[in-house]
């Protein structure tokens, strides 16, 4: 507790720098990866990618963001194996920040998308089990996530498959598919 009292604000201001790290980071390859296919099509410019980007990033991290805040917070590792120690999970959350921000450039740089999720969690996973061991983390939960690792891949490329199918038939095999796209988008909207 000492070293968190001695030096709590440098340790707030090294955070906020790993953190724009780790932004700067899920900038260069998460926000790819969600604006390859539209720029790469030539549906939107890069310049609009990045501003659809930058508006829906914040509007996300602002409006949706606490439970996976929460998450990462306590329920990948167990804070109560910390209390006599809380130097180490500072210092251990300071480092999995900053060896996530580092992997996501280096795997952006080699041009390789990867999750930004998967990198955190990896990060925390391993200072708890370098320094309290793996009684520090909840398994439980990392099933859970891990988990939903394989499902979301599978639910997101039924949900594709059916949109796509759909718009296909109900719009691009028609007789007149502007028409029919313009009446597609009000019934959304209506």
């Amino acid at each position: 507790m000492e070293l968190i009292n001695q030096y709590g604000s440098l340790f707030i201001i090294i955070t906020a720098i790993f953190g724009l790290l780790m932004a700067f980071g899920i900038g260069a390859n998460d926000v790819s990866n969600a604006m390859g296919t539209s720029v790469g099509s030539g549906t939107i410019t890069a310049k609009q990618a990045i501003l659809i980007a930058m508006i829906f990033e914040f509007a996300g991290a602002y409006l949706a963001g606490g439970e996976v805040t929460e998450t990462i917070k306590s329920g990948i590792i167990d804070p109560t194996q910390f209390v006599d120690s809380p130097d180490i999970l500072v210092l251990g959350m300071m480092s999995a920040l900053c060896a996530a921000g580092v992997w996501l450039l280096i795997a952006s740089y080699m041009g390789w998308p990867v999750s930004t999720t998967h990198s955190i969690i990896g990060a925390i996973i391993g200072f708890a089990c370098v320094t309290i061991g793996s009684d520090a983390v909840r398994w439980e939960s990392i099933g859970g996530i891990v988990g939903s690792w394989f499902v979301t891949p599978v639910v997101s490329g039924i949900v594709s498959y059916a949109i796509f199918t759909s718009t296909q038939k109900l719009i691009f095999d028609t007789e007149d598919p502007l028409k029919n796209a313009k009446n597609s988008v009000r019934t959304i909207w209506d």
